[in-house]
């Protein structure tokens, strides 16, 4: 069963570090979608379905990052992170809440299986 759960700021660096090195440097790609909540501009989609080379943050600049194949998305000063963890340890949600309360969402899908049955 799933789990959702804040993250203290004081564990992103090293959770999301921890992650990435447990599922997402493997040979199963992962998929993301990456969806903004602005509460002026409504729900807008920033990525749709590209391969997640790794998540992380830097505390020093305050910044989280979604590496995509292709593109990196930067997210600027969160205040909170929240994640979906799978009872494998596997994260299928983190939602980010800026400190202007923008939200962002991103979906993460293991599509290793997927790919090799196509």
């Amino acid at each position: 069963m799933a789990v959702t759960k804040q993250l203290p700021r004081a564990q992103w660096k090293e959770y999301f570090d921890r992650f990435t090195k447990a599922f997402l440097e493997d040979l199963n790609p992962e998929d993301a979608v990456v969806e903004i909540v602005d509460p002026k501009l409504g729900d807008q989609f920033a990525s749709d379905y590209a391969r997640v080379l790794g998540v992380s943050y830097d505390p020093k600049d305050n910044v989280f990052e979604v590496a995509l194949e292709g593109v990196d998305h930067l997210i600027y000063r969160p205040k909170e992170i929240w994640v979906v963890e799978e009872d494998n340890g596997f994260v299928s949600t983190i939602e980010i809440v800026r400190d202007d309360d923008t939200k962002e969402i991103i979906r993460l899908q293991s599509v290793g299986l997927q790919r090799a049955q196509q």
